[in-house]
């Protein structure tokens, strides 16, 4: 047999497998990977099952959603005039594009390495078990490679590049997580979700308005009172059901399709919780052999565990926030230059909540106003991707049931900044041009002096005790010896002695608001 041969008998081969779609491939690839780190067969054959469900099930929803949506919204868009012409679909598209592509395994491959490494550099003391939202890092990875025609090294080193940072933002944001959560000095809980990236625009925006509004506070008020009184009212099935009958009504449809929008927009925003409770459970498994398998090589280390976002579910004010910026950004969307997304899949801010909850410090007219602000940037990189999203889809197989094929969709979902960067990059590197090119430099030079200015302020805090954000702002630039702090200072415990059964539980704790159990998914993100 000569070369020529097994190659031709290798491409069959690989297009076989990509043949059989996303959900078998994962199921196939999830079972065999965790066996490789040692987990039992029966594990490892539950966590490609459930792999293999959740895909299957969050396309199904999808296409409930769009199937129901699509002759409203293009009624919408005649009546009403408005260039939103592009449906959010939220989160979903994106996890099953990315769960549908070997890529994703690639980068988290490299990922795993790029902890390891920094691990026994000392660069970092976190390490991420959360190996589900790998693909919100694969989509910046994918994003990228698609804007520079195809870069297999510069996708491979952005990867790299936001999952360091984003390690060292959970190491900088641990005291803050304590102090919010009321976690004891032998906690060694953190998270490392790339969502919180956007954290530093949060306390840049949070010490202009202690600057410009050192008043506000004073009309702060409790968040708990206020989502106990809205209740249901304000959870994600309440709310797609308000924007179904928006949408009926501004596409003048009768009053039977304005009763099924409403009750199809309620079901789905619903389940794209319940399906994606099923995505953390399904990686489980392997998430656990990679753990162990660190566990063996890094033993007497002391090391924090980041785990996904929902750790900070049990403020309230988190979901009051996301409640309150829902309707407003509805409105922006309609009125914002350079939009052409319609808030749908994507309406509670999720992606954006647990950032104003750190970089605030839990204070909801501060949060509210600085979410405000920021909305543009996630409608503006939501519209910007949607060409990315609705051609990648249509190449992988994945592309959402109910869609014309001339129909485009996108997600309002986390990272808008460094979506926009990885375009950027990618198009200098693509087209050679020195003026995009002097602009991705820009670009990214003012990006990582954003990130380092964050960096230096919480480990400054940390070091002097002072409280992260709004009340104490001016003090901390005043604090006499205020220095920095390695990026191993802060209090962890041995990992050795660290278990999944110590790590706190991320569901409802008792006495939150229902809004927040029902908007509260882990997957949300």
């Amino acid at each position: 047999m000569n070369l020529d041969s097994v190659v031709q008998a290798l491409d069959h081969g690989f297009n076989w497998f990509i043949g059989l779609g996303g959900a078998a491939m994962m199921f196939f690839i999830i079972t065999l990977l965790s066996l490789a780190f040692g987990v039992k067969l029966s594990k490892a054959f539950e966590g490609g099952l459930r792999m293999a469900m959740a895909l299957t099930g969050m396309s199904a929803v999808i296409g409930l959603l769009t199937n129901t949506f699509s002759p409203a919204l293009k009624a919408f868009v005649r009546y009403t005039g408005l260039q939103l012409s592009v449906t959010d679909l939220g989160w979903a598209p994106i996890a099953v594009i990315t769960w549908s592509s070997l890529y994703t395994l690639y980068f988290a491959l490299i990922c795993i390495v790029t902890n390891l490494v920094m691990l026994a550099l000392k660069l970092t003391n976190t390490l991420n078990v959360d190996l589900f939202n790998i693909w919100n890092v694969s989509i910046l990875g994918l994003l990228i490679n698609w804007s520079a025609g195809g870069n297999f090294f510069l996708m491979s080193v952005f990867v790299v590049f936001i999952y360091a940072l984003m390690l060292f933002n959970a190491d900088a944001m641990k005291p803050t997580i304590d102090d919010l959560l009321g976690y004891d000095q032998d906690n060694i809980t953190t998270t490392a979700h790339p969502a919180l990236l956007v954290t530093p625009v949060v306390v840049l925006l949070d010490r202009l308005i202690s600057k410009v509004l050192p008043f506000i506070d004073r009309f702060d008020f409790d968040a708990e009172t206020l989502n106990k009184k809205i209740g249901f009212l304000g959870s994600k099935g309440a709310i797609g059901a308000y924007l179904g009958v928006f949408v009926g009504l501004l596409g003048r449809q009768d009053a039977a399709h304005i009763c099924a929008l409403a009750f199809s927009s309620g079901v789905c925003l619903e389940l794209f919780g319940v399906v994606g409770d099923w995505f953390a459970p399904a990686i489980g498994p392997l998430s656990q052999g990679v753990t162990s398998f660190m566990e063996r090589r890094m033993k007497g280390r002391k090391l924090y565990i980041a785990i996904d976002w929902p750790i900070l579910a049990s403020r309230a004010e988190l979901w009051a926030v996301a409640n309150i910026l829902a309707p407003i950004l509805l409105l922006i969307a309609m009125i914002l230059p350079g939009n052409s997304v319609l808030p749908l899949g994507g309406i509670i801010l999720t992606v954006l909540a647990p950032s104003l909850l750190i970089g605030a410090r839990g204070k909801v007219v501060r949060m509210t106003l600085i979410g405000t602000i920021m909305i543009p940037l996630f409608l503006w990189a939501a519209s910007l991707i949607s060409p990315f999203l609705t051609q990648t889809s249509k190449a992988m197989g994945v592309f959402p049931a109910g869609l014309g094929k001339n129909e485009m969709f996108s997600a309002v979902d986390s990272d808008p900044l460094e979506k926009m960067l990885a375009m950027l990059i990618g198009n200098a590197v693509r087209t050679l041009d020195l003026k995009t090119i002097g602009l991705a430099l820009l670009a990214l030079l003012a990006y990582i002096a954003l990130f380092a200015w964050y960096i230096r302020r919480l480990r400054r805090e940390a070091a002097t005790g002072i409280s992260v954000g709004s009340v104490a702002v001016d003090q901390l630039d005043a604090a006499p010896g205020a220095g920095s702090v390695s990026a191993q200072g802060g209090v962890a415990a041995d990992l050795e002695s660290s278990s999944s059964s110590s790590l706190p539980p991320v569901g409802r704790r008792s006495g939150e608001p229902e809004g927040a159990g029902v908007g509260g998914d882990a997957s949300s993100l």
